[in-house]
């Protein structure tokens, strides 16, 4: 048990790292766009999305640590592992989406107000 314990952690907080790593790294374009080119406080939104998605991946890793049933041979083990590590990668995944489409909308929700911001500029007669 304490084996598949050992085996388990380090995947799970390694797949965590890894993903994370991808996505903030790469999301900082979107943030730089969302709000318009102000670096700052672009990177800080990242970082605060950063420890968020750390924050819930992790503890859910933790959650989820419990094997139900005594391990008694090799192949129960690779089996419950397959199952716990399978069951967090989709998990991750599903997270990873989940940021993708919220950047996605906060890109289109800023170029929205971008436009309005210019036609109200552009027409100063529209309120």
């Amino acid at each position: 048990m304490v084996i598949a314990y050992c085996i388990y952690l380090p995947i799970a907080l390694g797949l965590t790292w890894y993903v994370a790593r991808s996505l903030f790294k790469n999301s900082i374009v979107f943030m730089k766009d969302i709000f318009n080119g102000r670096e700052e406080i672009a990177i800080a939104t990242n970082t605060l999305f950063r420890i968020g998605f750390y924050l819930l991946n992790i503890g859910f890793a933790l959650y989820i640590l419990k094997i139900g049933q005594e391990l008694l041979n090799m192949q129960q083990t690779i089996e419950t592992l397959s199952f716990k590590i399978g069951g967090f990668s989709i998990y991750l995944g599903i997270m990873l989406f989940l940021n993708l489409y919220l950047f996605f909308r906060g890109k289109r929700v800023a170029k929205q107000k971008r436009m309005e911001h210019e036609m109200l500029r552009g027409n100063p007669g529209i309120q």
